[in-house]
């Protein structure tokens, strides 16, 4: 793998789109900082105290959620959160707004992930497995169709007024909340950042530096495997 730049700096491009299995164009464009991003970056730069406190609330959770994407457990996910925030303070001066600054403040806690979770040794095995399950993986089960291609085992409706439903919504949530964190890191990430977190598909390219086939194929298969596990659970319920 070829040097990277400091993750303080991910305006500039820190990965090749290839280290998230990109083998289509390149990421979307990124939206520059608007004006709000540049006048809450003046107040960052002039040690506003208070502006800082309520950029880190609201956005620690969400990129707590991302960092643990990458590496094996809460504690370290914290760690990389952190260590992600000291980064944005060091690199405020060399923000140049070519991206908003929510995007610029993820790609750091993404790079800075990716790096933590290679250094570890069961974490780069995991990694690796990972990307070749991905590689080769069908999204659905090929017994599930006809000799035509069409549905032979079709999904079942969910109906959202059932009282069954309405009494096991939380343990279904859980549910989902489990099979989130036993997807690959890439598809997690691209779940948990347009699913959990709402970001639309430009942003998430962005922060993960992949085109925006590379997306839809992640989110894709993020999508049909927590779908296969909520299934067996409806049915086992």
């Amino acid at each position: 793998m070829g040097h990277s730049p400091s993750p303080i700096d991910p305006e500039s491009p820190t990965e090749s789109p290839k280290q998230g299995g990109d083998t289509g164009s390149s990421a979307a464009e990124a939206a520059p900082a608007n004006a709000e991003d540049q006048a809450l970056i003046q107040k960052l730069r002039q040690g506003d105290e208070q502006a800082f406190a309520a950029l880190v609330a609201r956005h620690h959770g969400p990129l707590l959620r991302l960092a643990q994407a990458y590496v094996p457990d809460r504690a370290t996910a914290e760690g990389v959160v952190q260590d992600a925030w000291v980064g944005v303070l060091k690199g405020l001066n060399r923000f140049e707004g070519r991206s908003s600054l929510k995007t610029w403040i993820f790609r750091i806690v993404v790079n800075r992930a990716k790096t933590r979770g290679v250094r570890d040794k069961r974490r780069r095995e995991s990694l690796k497995a990972a990307a070749a399950e991905e590689a080769g993986e069908p999204a659905v089960d090929p017994a599930r169709f006809n000799a035509q291609g069409r549905w032979a085992t079709p999904p079942e409706r969910w109906s959202a007024d059932t009282p069954e439903e309405l009494l096991l919504r939380d343990e279904t949530r859980a549910v989902i909340e489990c099979a989130i964190e036993a997807l690959p890191p890439n598809q997690r990430a691209v779940i948990t950042l347009r699913d959990v977190q709402g970001l639309d598909s430009d942003e998430i390219c962005n922060i993960l530096e992949v085109s925006q086939t590379n997306q839809r194929v992640l989110l894709h298969r993020a999508r049909s495997r927590v779908r296969a596990v909520l299934a067996q659970h409806v049915a086992g319920a």
